[in-house]
């Protein structure tokens, strides 16, 4: 065979190939995956067919491996285990009506019911909130269980890991779950773990991405979590990672770069559902049953009085396949009467968000959102701002924290009654790659607590207005756009 030949043939192969990866782009990617996601994916194996379809292999499947679902579900119909002896249901005489079919979905996806009795403050300084954590593992006389999405040994977390260390000197059982590829990327990495095994400290990695070792999931299926959980009596959960205000990132650094975080601290029943989920999760990731480290809500000190609340642990996560936290959101904007006010550092809502948004105030709510000024990931920045346009034309009133800092904080309010806070940002990728927890709290005083964190950030930013946004310049809006796109695919 002469060269022209060989030639022709190569092409004719390509020509196949290229056909038939876009009849199978057709009839596979439609299932299963919604259509701004699969129209995305499409437009990228058209457009680039043989680099497409590898990407689309490494990041396209939003499922766990077959093992891993199986271990999710042990997992899963655990959480509905330990959470059985948690219902302390309180009474529903006050109740609006769609509040108590939505906890009651929320049990159904997620296997914890809603628990009265609990007191719980917020922490927004970022020092703080280490300290609280601090002190509470100090105060720990038979376990601490601690599960990060980063975790970190550095200047700001140093009293944090010596409290676990004399925790396990005094012959407390301290756990620890930190998420394998984010941390591992953090500096001081291997400082950070040998000083784990140095003080004693069980721990694990969770979703670790090792091929060689049989851990072969989709990389960017990430554990999102921040829990920190004392003798079943204290937990801690919020937006706030174990790691220094700046990340410790050269670039950060460079940019004078702080987070600005909110973490709860919580005392009550509720404390009993975020070991749940903890146990779970070290049950998925070391085959280690620890349930009878479970200390039964009726067990726990009962808060009464104005300033206790209602409260419902909600676990989301691609091993839940209805999507729990998105449901939950899009339940209480629709529920909401007066006023709608979300803080998300990466706010990138798919349809039914944006629907529920802008809903809202076609019905006369007021409805607020506060992002950052700035942002630390170019792409997620871009893909935000590229919402806008529509919430502007809505009428959202959009608030900008200033520069330097990063509004990491991700919570949600409703009325005077309901509020949200976790580790689940308003976006894509929590709704679906992320394996989540947010705690939904029904109670005035706490909701009070929150207006008044909100109105911090609007006093120290400024409001986004509708002649600012549109003097920007076409070439932003183009990036906006590109971003946007980009972000579907999930």
């Amino acid at each position: 065979m002469d060269g022209a030949a060989t030639s022709s043939l190569i092409w004719t192969v390509l020509v196949l190939a290229d056909l038939a990866i876009k009849v199978a782009a057709l009839i596979i990617l439609p299932r299963d995956r919604k259509p701004t996601a699969a129209m995305a994916w499409l437009l990228t194996i058209f457009l680039i067919p043989f680099l497409g379809i590898f990407l689309f292999f490494v990041f396209g499947g939003t499922k766990l491996p077959k093992k891993r679902m199986q271990q999710q579900a042990e997992t899963t119909a655990r959480i509905s285990g330990l959470a059985s002896t948690l219902d302390l249901t309180p009474e529903k005489g006050d109740w609006a009506p769609w509040f108590s079919s939505l906890v009651a979905q929320n049990r159904l996806l997620g296997g914890i019911p809603v628990v009265g009795g609990n007191r719980a403050v917020l922490i927004g300084d970022y020092t703080a909130s280490i300290a609280a954590m601090t002190a509470a593992i100090n105060a720990a006389k038979t376990f601490v269980h601690v599960e990060f999405f980063i975790v970190s040994w550095d200047a700001t977390t140093r009293e944090f890991f010596s409290a676990m260390e004399d925790a396990v000197a005094r012959g407390v059982t301290v756990r620890l779950l930190a998420d394998h590829l984010s941390s591992r990327k953090m500096a001081h990495a291997k400082e950070t773990f040998a000083e784990l095994d140095r003080i004693g400290a069980t721990w694990a990695y969770m979703l670790p991405v090792r091929p060689f070792h049989g851990d072969t999931q989709r990389p960017d299926l990430r554990n999102h979590r921040k829990i920190v959980v004392v003798d079943g009596l204290v937990g801690l959960m919020g937006s706030q990672n174990l790691i220094d205000r700046s990340y410790n990132s050269k670039k950060n650094i460079s940019r004078g770069l702080q987070w600005q975080e909110l973490v709860t601290r919580v005392e009550g029943p509720a404390v009993a559902g975020m070991n749940a989920v903890f146990l779970s999760d070290w049950l998925a990731e070391t085959g280690e049953d620890v349930s009878a480290e479970h200390l039964p809500a009726d067990r726990v000190p009962f808060a009464s009085g104005p300033a206790a609340i209602e409260c419902q642990v909600v676990p989301s996560g691609p091993g839940f396949t209805q999507e729990n936290n998105l449901r939950m959101f899009l339940g209480l904007i629709y529920g909401a009467q007066e006023k709608v006010i979300i803080t998300s550092p990466y706010f990138v809502p798919d349809e039914a968000m944006v629907y529920a948004i802008t809903s809202a105030c076609q019905r006369g709510l007021d409805v607020q959102l506060f992002v950052s000024e700035i942002g630390d990931q170019g792409p997620v920045f871009h893909a935000q701002r590229s919402y806008y346009d529509v919430l502007l034309n809505a009428g959202v009133r959009i608030f900008m924290y200033p520069a330097p800092f990063i509004l990491h904080a991700k919570h949600l309010s409703i009325d005077d009654d309901y509020a949200v806070i976790g580790s689940s940002n308003m976006d894509i990728r929590s709704f679906n790659l992320n394996f989540e927890v947010s705690l939904l709290v029904r109670g005035k005083s706490f909701v009070a607590d929150m207006r008044a964190v909100e109105e911090g950030y609007r006093t120290a930013g400024r409001e986004l207005t509708k002649a600012e946004w549109d003097a920007e310049p076409g070439s932003s809006r183009f990036l906006d756009g590109l971003a946007r796109l980009t972000s579907a695919l999930e």
